[in-house]
Formats: structure tokens, C-alpha cells, sequence
């Protein structure tokens, strides 16, 4: 499935699998259905386990492919998105760090809250209902920026994909992921037209035209290996590899 909409004189696309084209269902499930029954709020844990092991070995490959919250910017609000570059302050490291130590504060601030409720009846719903309200404020946010500035400014520092970046970085300190992580490839430099286009598609502005390493790949690690600069490179020179030696 693809989605075609306009920005000033440029066509830019998205690109679905199955997976990413539904995930935003999630959505609903735990942010809407979980202001009543708050134990919906608990599915978000086995996703929080699988964040960090995802990042470890594939970097932000759960942002591109299967958050449930890139599927809903991407596939709803993107089409009528004001469609802006993302702004410097959301891309810059300071933000990212400064998110990310406030959502682990807070979070680990309501948790132990609620440990105190241990071995009640109300604690499963207490427990699940933190999930439920962090999971709704990030729909409220996000949902706001996506719309307003760019779909994909929430996940230039969305805290969950802090948490995959560093445990990508882990991974590529034990030199752990390199059979395992695919980034951006060009196949041949002197083929590519430098016209721009991937940089064009980027969901999060980034430009691998001119981000590409001596090793012929993308070393960015905001990259979310979603594959639309893949599909819609004009000479098809780009792909998905693991990394080169």
C-alpha cells in the first residue's frame, strides 16, 4: 500500500507492509479501551521488552516498521499533515536526552508508587493504568506535532526510541548486530543521479545521498529502516544490508 500526498512541488510517498499498515490499532486498544479497563495498559510490557532486544540487533527497526504510532502518523494524519522539516530542536541530542530523562523519571516515579499495592486487587489496574495515561499522552503529542509541523517530529526523540538506540549502541560496542542489523546501501556511488529523492521521502528528514559513508552506507542511527528511499530511489541503487567490513 502507498500513500502519495503533496508537499510544496515535491510527491512524497509511504510505503506499508501488512504490519506497519494495521499496528496503529494498538492504539485505540491500550490509550481508549484502557481508560476503562486498565489492565490493557499491561500489553504495553511485553512491547517494552521487545524494544530494547529489536534495537540491540536491528537499531530503530521497530519505528519504521511496526510502532504503532508511526503507523498512525504515517497512514492518517500524514496525508493532511502541514508537512513541514522537522525542526532542529527536536533532532537535537539535548531534547532527546532531556525527554528521555523525564519519561524514565516519571515512570519509575508511578511504578514504585504503585509497588506499595502489591499482592491487592486493585494493583493490576493501578499498574496498567500508568501504561494506559503515558500511552495516551504520547497519542495527544505526538498526534499534535505529526499534524502541525511533521508526522514523524514525535520520533526524532520519542523516548521509546531513545531506549532502542541505546541498546543499539550496546550492540554495536559488542560488536553483537553486524550480521544482523541492515542499514541503507548504495551499490554503486558513481550511479546515483544526486537528485535527491531519498532525502525527499525520508520520514525523518534524513538524507542519504549525502550521509553515505565511504563504505557505501548510511551510518545515521535516526535511520528507522523503513525502506522508502529503497523503493523510490529513481535508478534502484539503494537497499537494506548488514553492515560492511
Amino acid at each position: 500500500m502507498i500513500i502519495i500526498v503533496k508537499r510544496n512541488e515535491y510527491i512524497i510517498n509511504r510505503i506499508f507492509t501488512p504490519l506497519r499498515n494495521w499496528s496503529w490499532l494498538f492504539i485505540p486498544l491500550v490509550a481508549l479501551v484502557g481508560l476503562w479497563y486498565p489492565k490493557m495498559g499491561l500489553l504495553m510490557i511485553p512491547m517494552m521488552i521487545a524494544l530494547p532486544i529489536l534495537g540491540f540487533f536491528k537499531g530503530k527497526f521497530w519505528c519504521g516498521n511496526i510502532c504503532p504510532h508511526g503507523s498512525l502518523f504515517d497512514r492518517f494524519i500524514y496525508p493532511i499533515s502541514f508537512n513541514k522539516k522537522i525542526p532542529a530542536w527536536a533532532k537535537a541530542k539535548i531534547t532527546l536526552v532531556l525527554a528521555f530523562i523525564f519519561f524514565m523519571f516519571m515512570f519509575t516515579k508511578r511504578v514504585l508508587a504503585v509497588t506499595a499495592l502489591w499482592g491487592t486487587t486493585p494493583f493490576l489496574d493501578k499498574l496498567g493504568f500508568i501504561f494506559v495515561m503515558n500511552y495516551f499522552m504520547v497519542t495527544i503529542i505526538g498526534t499534535f506535532l505529526a499534524f502541525f509541523i511533521n508526522p514523524r517530529t514525535w520520533c526524532r526523540f520519542c523516548p521509546m526510541a531513545t531506549f532502542q538506540l541505546l541498546a543499539y549502541k550496546l550492540g554495536k560496542f559488542l560488536k553483537a548486530n553486524k550480521k544482523t542489523d541492515a542499514v541503507i546501501t548504495i551499490s554503486n556511488n558513481q550511479e546515483c543521479l544526486n537528485c535527491g529523492k531519498c532525502a525527499k521521502v525520508c520520514p525523518v528528514d534524513l538524507s542519504p545521498y549525502q550521509e553515505i559513508s565511504t563504505k557505501g552506507q548510511l551510518e545515521n542511527e535516526a535511520c528507522i529502516r523503513c525502506s522508502t528511499c529503497v523503493v523510490y530511489c529513481p535508478v534502484n541503487i539503494l537497499s537494506l544490508k548488514c553492515h560492511q567490513t
